[in-house]
């Protein structure tokens, strides 16, 4: 990919291409599988619980793509302060419905600039990254640096094989050497959110800002 990272990415022209996740057209049952989960009880917030662990009390977290707010959600439960953004309608809908009084935006990531920051954490999970328009990985990566406080990092996850419909195949050498294109370092790569070993299945990843 030789995409040229820009200083931020707000209002970039790459905001008006279709991305593979309006492709797959499938927000609807995304956003009630999970209700329906919460609604009945059951564990989904394992990302979470690792974000939370990476922060101090009463931080402030960045969640990108929050599809239907679980973990910013579980996040405010915590006590962080917690901005969440979701471009698709249909999740912003049943955040709202499954979450009332969510502080969670119609918002794009690539839309982004260093004014919204600084955000101790920013948590792009739930394969987000899979499902951004193609070409515009190194453009999202450069978005969330950019809103990083000094001691900010990036938690990432996503599927590497088996993946969803339209989702994207992502190997973690072609993710990792598009974070560095943009100026972040890897400092931890694991298999789940419950830190197992990395794996050729699922890919975590905590980012920060490379400095010097």
């Amino acid at each position: 990919m030789d995409e040229v990272t820009p200083p931020h990415a707000g209002g970039t022209p790459m905001t008006a291409r279709p991305t593979r996740w309006q492709e797959a057209g499938w927000s609807g049952n995304y956003g009630k599988r999970f209700a329906d989960l919460v609604a009945a009880g059951q564990d989904v917030d394992g990302e979470a619980r690792l974000a939370d662990t990476l922060l101090p009390r009463r931080a402030r977290v960045l969640d990108a793509g929050a599809g239907m707010g679980r973990v910013a959600a579980a996040l405010l439960r915590r006590e962080h302060e917690v901005v969440a953004i979701e471009p698709d309608a249909g999740l912003l809908r049943q955040a709202r419905e499954t979450y009332p009084g969510l502080p969670i935006e119609k918002r794009d990531i690539l839309d982004l600039g260093p004014e919204d920051g600084p955000f101790d954490l920013v948590v792009c999970v739930g394969n987000v990254m899979v499902y951004l328009a193609e070409g515009t990985e190194r453009t999202a990566l450069a978005a969330m640096r950019d809103v990083l406080g000094d001691n900010g990092r990036l938690l990432v996850g996503f599927h590497l094989r088996d993946l969803p419909p339209h989702a994207r195949v992502y190997p973690a050498a072609e993710f990792e050497a598009d974070a560095a294109a943009v100026g972040l370092r890897v400092d931890l790569r694991a298999g789940s959110y419950e830190l197992h070993p990395a794996n050729d299945t699922y890919g975590v990843w905590i980012l920060s800002p490379a400095r010097g």
